[in-house]
């Protein structure tokens, strides 16, 4: 089996995150489910490790209006990881007001520590939905996300 974190997460988000009722919140009970569902322990573990950072990365202030404007510019390692068309994505999503500048750099900094060689359009769209999940204000932003990640339409058309 070649899962790898972002399967993990995808699991998590859809068996506890994407549902109303309540549902086993205990870490290790977790942990314990994920290794019986196959997924090998250590990538388990850095699935945590990549959602305890996440949490702690995530500020009030990642997700406030700020001035549009700026263009980023991508470090070597970012451009070598992250595709074309995943970078093309993040822009579309700024420029459409479903991130914001700090809430990409946190989109971008998640999407590094998923510690695979490159990183496509759909574990971008994937780290975008997680780091939007939790942020308050954010609803319609998640909502948009999770459109493109569950009807697989093309970001790219409005």
């Amino acid at each position: 089996m070649n899962e790898n974190v972002v399967d993990i997460l995808i699991y998590l988000y859809e068996n506890y995150m994407d549902s109303d009722q309540d549902s086993i919140s205990d870490q290790g009970q977790i942990h314990e489910e994920l290794i019986q569902a196959g997924f090998p322990e250590q990538e388990v573990n850095k699935a945590f490790q990549w959602m305890d950072e996440l949490a702690e990365r995530q500020t009030p202030e990642n997700f406030h209006h700020q001035p549009q404007g700026a263009l980023r510019i991508y470090t070597t390692e970012e451009q070598r990881r992250i595709d074309t068309d995943s970078r093309g994505l993040l822009m579309f999503l700024e420029q459409n007001s479903i991130l914001n500048p700090s809430g990409r750099e946190l989109v971008i900094d998640r999407a590094i520590a998923l510690g695979t060689p490159t990183i496509g359009v759909e574990e971008i769209k994937w780290v975008v939905l997680m780091v939007l999940i939790n942020q308050p204000g954010q609803e319609s932003a998640f909502a948009q996300m999770e459109e493109l990640v569950y009807n697989d339409i093309p970001a790219y058309l409005h």
